[in-house]
């Protein structure tokens, strides 16, 4: 028990110390409000693939055509085949020119949808005289501040770099999404630490979804859109392509907001298997040792704090002092009680079973599944 003890809260030191001190979350877009602006401001086409988005299209489409960018700034909206108005609600805004929205076409084999309707939109925005600089890359269901795409570009333009991100500010109105969300973003952090993703001498690359700022003539450079055509993490596998060809950055922000709520743990829980195998590469053997991991790093504090004795108890108590503490400053960024973090072990171990129910959807033919699409292991949509 000594020994077990001893290694758990060695793991607990090895990942406060060494993944690029992930869990302080200092990477984020108000950090650094120094940044001059671009002395001619470039241009940008914001392409938004929609599914099924009429819900939450008038705030977050509307958000767009509020941004205070001072460069020639248009959207182009893909209307990913939805079954509700979505298209209707977008071509109700009076954009003018700065707005087109497109019909999307079939889904063809071997293409993710949303990655699809991106590459549809992104065709599109380059197809006249009037081609961008940059493409921001935003979901139908992200609200964005006035002045974030000037600062995104702004971070760009300063720093060279061909693809900047924000994590953008996720739900949790919802019990649900109090008790699951942060550590979700805690956990990504985890796995791609953003100082890592943000350092050029680093290989590690990821990116979020939902904001992506990204130098058009970098993504036409690496392949386009169509060279990571069947990645169901299309942010990361996106970030991970661009960043063989220059600088990266990702943070997380105030400035974008999610618009859609997560209502009970199951649909939390849909939200995670959907790519959770997909992270494991569909690897049984990763798969295995993941859930061994989870339950030694999260599990394992907690069980032996209230059934070891001696020293095996001290230990494991502070382990699980460790993980609290590790994860207060996302809990302070989401403006939640410090008391979750001692509620670390138990999300852990519903995040591990919904990695094991990815696993099983996957298994089952329907890997991948969002919005009534498979999308995994080459399942026909």
């Amino acid at each position: 028990m000594i020994a077990v003890g001893a290694v758990v809260l060695a793991l607990w030191l090895g990942l406060l110390l060494g993944r690029g001190l992930f869990w302080l979350a200092r990477e984020r877009d108000d950090r650094d409000e120094s940044i001059d602006a671009p002395t001619n401001w470039p241009a940008v086409v914001a392409v938004v693939p929609a599914r099924n988005e009429a819900d939450v299209l008038a705030r977050s489409l509307g958000s767009l055509l509020d941004q205070d960018y001072p460069g020639e700034f248009r959207i182009t909206l893909v209307d990913d085949n939805s079954s509700d108005d979505t298209a209707h609600v977008a071509r109700t805004f009076d954009g003018g020119v700065r707005l087109e929205v497109i019909s999307g076409a079939s889904l063809p084999a071997g293409w993710t949808g949303k990655l699809w309707a991106l590459s549809q939109g992104i065709e599109r925005a380059g197809q006249d005289a009037r081609a961008p600089d940059y493409l921001w890359l935003t979901d139908a269901d992200i609200a964005h501040v006035s002045d974030n795409l000037r600062r995104l570009v702004a971070r760009a333009e300063a720093g060279k770099l061909i693809l900047v991100s924000l994590m953008a500010r996720l739900s949790v109105k919802t019990w649900a999404e109090r008790a699951m969300i942060p550590a979700f973003v805690f956990f990504f952090a985890m796995l791609y630490p953003f100082a890592w993703v943000n350092d050029p001498r680093r290989r590690a690359a990821a990116a979020a979804g939902g904001c992506m700022l990204v130098r058009r003539d970098a993504l036409e450079a690496a392949g386009g859109i169509a060279a990571i055509k069947g990645e169901i993490i299309d942010d990361c596998a996106l970030a991970a392509l661009l960043k063989k060809r220059g600088p990266i950055w990702l943070g997380l922000t105030d400035r974008a907001h999610s618009l859609r709520p997560y209502e009970s743990l199951a649909e939390i829980g849909r939200m995670i298997s959907r790519s959770a195998y997909a992270q494991l590469r569909f690897s049984p053997w990763l798969l295995a040792l993941t859930i061994l991991g989870m339950g030694l790093i999260y599990l394992a504090p907690p069980l032996l704090a209230f059934l070891a004795t001696g020293a095996a108890r001290w230990l494991a108590g502070v382990a699980w002092l460790a993980m609290a503490l590790a994860f207060q400053p996302m809990l302070r960024f989401y403006r939640r009680s410090p008391a979750w973090g001692f509620a670390l072990p138990l999300i852990a171990t519903l995040y591990a079973a919904f990695t094991v129910q990815s696993a099983a959807q996957a298994w089952a033919g329907r890997g991948g599944m969002w919005k009534g699409r498979p999308q995994a292991l080459g399942v026909a949509p």
